[in-house]
């Protein structure tokens, strides 16, 4: 028909990949979840920026400079506070939290899962665990939060687990 175009060898040629550092298919060994506090990081900048640009758009009077950079230093430096206010120091791991989640549940955990969250205005980060009982199937199963913080159990639900309800356990009659 003719000759290829440029564009169908350019798509030939590159593909899009994940660089090495972020694929998480050949990691071998414990991830480590971020901390909350470098929340810290950009908070502190947003509070130079927005102190910057308040005191520019109070002290210059002129064509270039007006209340609206004011208004917008005083935003950004909100925003700053909010973030400084949020960025807490996490002391308890995941495995920590999988720990006293099934220490609240009262049974034997198989398996288990958690997920950070966060509660409240002040964005307090706390440890979602999803947890199952050791039976296979599992009979019982359980829902913790658990405080990254300090490691409280803030609230936690145990349930029988529904698939038995379904009649994929086995009868313990026969």
């Amino acid at each position: 028909m003719g000759e290829p175009d440029a564009q169908s060898d350019l798509v030939d040629t590159y593909t899009d990949e994940l660089p090495d550092d972020l694929d998480a298919a050949g990691y071998v060994g414990q991830y480590k979840f971020p901390d909350n506090s470098r929340r810290r990081i950009p908070a502190a900048i947003y509070l130079v920026l927005g102190g910057a640009s308040l005191i520019a758009g109070l002290a210059i009077d002129g064509i270039r400079l007006n209340e609206g950079v004011a208004v917008a230093g005083g935003l950004l430096g909100a925003f700053g506070l909010y973030g400084m206010a949020s960025g807490w120091r996490m002391a308890i791991t995941e495995r920590d939290a999988l720990v006293a989640a099934q220490g609240a549940v009262g049974f034997p955990a198989g398996h288990a899962s958690a997920q950070q969250v966060w509660r409240g205005i002040r964005s307090r980060p706390t440890w979602r665990v999803l947890v199952y009982s050791i039976e296979e199937p599992p009979r019982r199963r359980g829902l913790v939060l658990v405080d990254a913080i300090n490691g409280s159990v803030v609230e936690y639900l145990v349930e029988d687990n529904p698939a038995d309800d379904l009649g994929y356990h086995e009868s313990e009659a026969s």
